[in-house]
């Protein structure tokens, strides 16, 4: 009979630990035009696997676990940009109010109510770009598509829902409790899956931008630039205000392919502040990173004017001239804790706002002068418009900012509102009827400018539009020279040198340019009554 083999020692021994996988990370690697098999194999040969592309963008979706991927793949000639897909954004909002000044505010009750909507008495920037009368006139079309990409809309607000099309609002973002480096990002997930409906938004700026827009004259709360106008919740934000590149590019190709008109997109793409493509202060992965955020969003920008969105932004809330930046010492954004002082020029970037096609909006406070907040830049202004200013008079005061719209469910969880949904501060204002109550806040920002803009070109679009795929449809290059037709031109200040005094400090901002077209107001403040009149 023949023996048993013998078991060596080595296997009778625990087995050795095995090493995590390696995580897999997704990137959006854009190719030249007609190089597409050219980078698949890039992507191939670097290490990665496709798993989705966009021909709309030329962008494929890669796959990979190596940490040299991007340097990798972006040494092929094919390849033009590569970025990981992850947030790259924040929405261009600022409290009206700071918390260590709200007892100077004025209280609710400072306010009388008006006979057409109950608080068209706090809206000074309704009556500054003739909104108000414009409503009764041209109030909008129905037929006209607006889309708010941002943090979401709140569909079941009742000074939103009458105007919002649910069927065609898109949630293109997954909640992200934290971010990579385990801090919170987004929060606990509210929803199945951490994906939202497509009516919620648990940040309220993308609320209150479209309320703006498009809050519909129905006896409550306020009345927005064109209160007869359809909004489309086009979510690209998450809850924390952040955004990522991917559903950026989504919203955009998705509004252009069912129709929407316009395009309000009231937030900056980063963790790059400035984009610039070859900064030697930036790595070479940083560099491949900046240039797919130029490309891909240049791109996707391209595709929706083509088919007939009207693309408008806010310009931003730095105080900065775009045309002569030199410092940018807040990128890379994210993870927090990775920024770096580097030196730019004008070669870099703010994406959208200094993108071809776009038309940027700056932000004016309830005197018409240029907010202290407000980024401005010959090159870059194209239109001014009502975003808010606390600090444009004597003190700090929350009603100088902008009244729209706010989700309940944000301001009890920000402490905005009390357990029996009383405001906390003059910042927040309640409007009942009929047993149901609504809510509005003030925020300032070019976030608050930008949709002001918006509504005025969905009035045009509504006077001159004609019938196409989604309802109205007005060339792009028609529309954005009837806004600046109808806008009302206003020159620099004298002196040119305008200093604001911000908390007992100075802050100095030239304007260039002439009446007609200047760094501060571009060609002029929209003027919806204008708007609501003009001839072609």
């Amino acid at each position: 009979m023949a023996l048993a083999a013998t078991v060596p020692l080595a296997a009778c021994a625990p087995p050795a630990p095995q090493r995590p996988a390696a995580p897999q990370n997704d990137y959006l690697v854009f190719y030249a035009q007609g190089r597409h098999a050219d980078a698949v194999h890039a992507v191939e040969r670097a290490g990665g696997t496709m798993v989705g592309e966009d021909a709309r963008l030329g962008y494929l979706l890669a796959r990979s676990a190596g940490g040299g991927f991007t340097e990798g793949v972006g040494a092929d000639q094919a390849v033009v940009g590569v970025s990981s897909d992850r947030r790259i954004g924040y929405a261009t909002a600022r409290p009206s109010v700071h918390q260590e000044a709200r007892a100077a505010f004025p209280d609710a009750s400072s306010f009388t109510k008006s006979a057409a909507e109950p608080l068209a008495g706090r809206q000074w920037d309704m009556r500054m770009i003739g909104a108000d009368r414009a409503n009764a006139t041209v109030p909008g079309s129905r037929q006209v598509l607006v889309g708010v990409i941002d943090t979401g809309v709140d569909g079941k607000h009742p000074d939103i829902a009458p105007n919002f099309n649910r069927e065609l609002s898109r949630n293109f973002v997954t909640d992200r409790p934290k971010d990579e480096n385990g801090e919170t990002l987004d929060g606990p997930c509210e929803a199945e899956g951490c994906k939202d409906p497509a009516d919620v938004d648990d940040d309220g700026h993308g609320t209150h931008v479209a309320s703006t827009i498009a809050s519909p004259i129905n006896g409550i709360g306020i009345a927005g630039v064109a209160p007869g106008v359809q909004i489309v919740n086009l979510r690209a934000g998450q809850d924390s205000g952040f955004f990522f590149l991917k559903p950026s590019l989504d919203a955009l190709a998705h509004a252009a392919d069912i129709g929407v008109d316009v395009v309000n997109m009231s937030y900056y793409v980063d963790p790059w502040l400035f984009n610039c493509r070859n900064n030697p202060a930036d790595t070479r992965k940083q560099q491949l990173e900046q240039r797919a955020v130029i490309t891909g969003m240049q791109r996707a920008l391209d595709y929706a004017r083509r088919k007939g969105v009207t693309l408008i932004s806010a310009l931003g809330n730095g105080g900065i001239d775009l045309g002569r930046p030199k410092v940018d010492d807040q990128s890379p954004g994210y993870p927090k804790g990775d920024e770096k002082e580097r030196k730019i020029d004008n070669s870099c970037v703010n994406v959208p706002a200094e993108s071809d096609g776009v038309i940027s909006v700056s932000a004016v406070g309830p005197t018409g002068r240029k907010a202290v907040y407000s980024d401005y830049g010959v090159e870059q202004t194209d239109l001014a418009a009502p975003g808010g200013d606390i600090l444009d008079g004597e003190g700090a005061r929350a009603d100088r900012g902008i009244l729209a719209a706010a989700p309940e469910r944000v301001l009890r969880a920000t402490g905005r509102i009390d357990a029996a949904g009383n405001p906390r501060g003059a910042d927040v204002v309640k409007d009942c009827k009929n047993g149901r109550c609504s809510y509005y806040q003030y925020l300032e920002g070019t976030s608050m400018a930008s949709p002001h803009a918006t509504g005025v070109a969905a009035i045009l679009i509504s006077r001159f539009g004609k019938p196409g795929e989604g309802g109205l449809q007005l060339d792009p290059d028609t529309t954005e020279q009837l806004l600046y037709k109808s806008a009302a031109q206003k020159a620099c200040p004298t002196p040119r040198r305008h200093v604001y005094t911000i908390y007992n400090k100075t802050e100095t901002h030239e304007c260039e340019g002439d009446k007609a077209d200047n760094g501060f107001y571009g060609h002029g403040i929209v003027d919806a009554w204008k708007a609501a009149t003009v001839e072609p």
